[in-house]
């Protein structure tokens, strides 16, 4: 019975991982006291419902686009953003943003200024926002989601590597008990590993339940709130070939 401390060890690490990310993901679900149910006007910007959507890069790639469409800004297939219009005091912050990472030279690669963009003020502040009215996953969520999912990841791969050392460690006749008693760990994050595959939890899910209940409701049939809820893949080829930078290494 040299196995059964190997089944414990992986029976315990499976489990933790499994509490961890289910009790993570509850408190991403738990009502927050400013959901909209709560008398709070739900109507959401288009810079609100991006980062709802896909995080600080997508409220990026919306600034980008809508400037390009307004012919503030040149974004090339090649991949460089090139300033049109610099001037205007009409200029939020994102905007602002935008040019600021671009520098005064007035151009520079997208793949440059999209993490700069997304790390300024400007977009931290539409994320508290959203956070302070129950919409969107505080940081800490998210990373406590994520951190639980990775220990199910552990725990799936340590009882596939005890499984077989506790395999190796009977004689042959006494593998079918052994092999059996391991696909419980084995089940166990498995599972939990596909509901957090399905639920989108660890990396891309912005929105909380209520926030994602007023994406639900807004219509992609205006191209910016299709970007906005949908990502570049809803954009022209020329201009998902700027967002994804090709051919950065040659100027437009």
């Amino acid at each position: 019975m040299i196995w059964v401390p190997l089944l414990l060890v992986a029976c315990v690490v499976a489990g933790v991982g499994c509490a961890r990310v289910c009790r993570a993901a509850l408190a991403t679900a738990r009502p927050h006291p400013g959901d909209p149910g709560s008398g709070v006007d739900p109507d959401l910007t288009l810079c609100e419902a991006a980062f709802l959507a896909g995080g600080p890069l997508r409220v990026t790639d919306l600034t980008l686009v809508s400037m390009h469409r307004e012919r503030r800004l040149l974004l090339a297939h090649t991949g460089w953003a090139t300033v049109v219009d610099a001037g205007g005091a009409d200029r939020d912050a994102l905007e602002r943003a935008v040019l600021g990472a671009i520098g005064p030279g007035g151009q520079c690669p997208v793949p440059a200024v999209r993490p700069l963009v997304a790390a300024d003020d400007a977009v931290r502040s539409i994320e508290e926002r959203l956070v302070g009215l129950g919409l969107a996953v505080p940081e800490a969520g998210r990373r406590e989601v994520a951190d639980g999912l990775r220990a199910v990841k552990a725990g799936f791969v340590l009882s596939l590597v005890l499984g077989a050392a506790a395999a190796l460690l009977v004689p042959a006749a006494e593998r079918a008990p052994v092999l059996a008693a391991f696909t419980l760990p084995l089940l166990a994050s498995g599972l939990c590993l596909l509901i957090g595959v399905i639920e989108r939890y660890p990396y891309t899910r912005w929105a909380s339940p209520a926030g994602q209940r007023l994406l639900s409701g807004l219509s992609p049939a205006d191209p910016l709130t299709a970007l906005a809820t949908r990502g570049p893949a809803v954009l022209e080829p020329e201009l998902r070939a700027a967002l994804r930078g090709q051919g950065t290494r040659h100027r437009p």
